[in-house]
């Protein structure tokens, strides 16, 4: 696999360039960025993988009401935004490249349904890394961790939320 750097490269930038450009990895969440800038930056982290891993670990060892501020960012899949067209470019992005945009009106029913009892029972959306994934595994997935308890959930959605991360800087790498 070539790895590729990300442009411009986070290793030159000052903190708050890094937090313009790089701030919107997470849904709504600069201060991940900010922490991970905090860190140090070297020359591994231009690439997408080594800062995903850095970004990553400031989401996976923030406290619980952090990680459950940064899964609320996120839009429920095939919910009322995508309807409305109020998704962020990279939500849009993501969702269009699993079909979701394609949901017959069964499936966006069901959706519908899921995204309802998902939030009834854990009180934040349901977050899966969908690239390479379609809409029938989406909601596969919707029920298989719609049993979870709410801790184990808010981890398997934050473990989700680094996969879309790291797929947004391997994207931003590929230009």
């Amino acid at each position: 696999m070539i790895h590729r750097n990300l442009t411009p490269r986070p290793s030159r930038l000052d903190k708050a360039s890094f937090i313009a450009g790089f701030g919107d990895i997470y849904e709504h969440s600069p201060w991940v960025a900010e922490l991970a800038w905090d860190c140090g930056l070297d020359e591994r982290h231009d690439t997408p993988e080594h800062l995903a891993e850095v970004m990553g670990r400031m989401l996976t060892e923030a406290d619980a009401e952090s990680q459950l501020a940064v899964i609320r960012a996120h839009p429920d899949l095939a919910g009322k935004a995508a309807v409305a067209d109020e998704l962020t470019d990279d939500s849009t992005r993501e969702q269009v490249g699993a079909g979701l945009d394609q949901c017959s009106a069964e499936e966006m029913a069901r959706f519908e349904r899921l995204n309802a009892a998902y939030r009834a029972k854990f009180g934040f959306p349901f977050v899966m890394a969908v690239k390479g994934s379609d809409r029938l595994a989406i909601l596969d997935a919707f029920e298989a961790r719609l049993p979870n308890d709410p801790d184990k959930e808010r981890h398997t959605a934050v473990e989700q939320i680094n996969r879309i991360a790291l797929f947004r800087l391997q994207s931003r790498a590929e230009g």
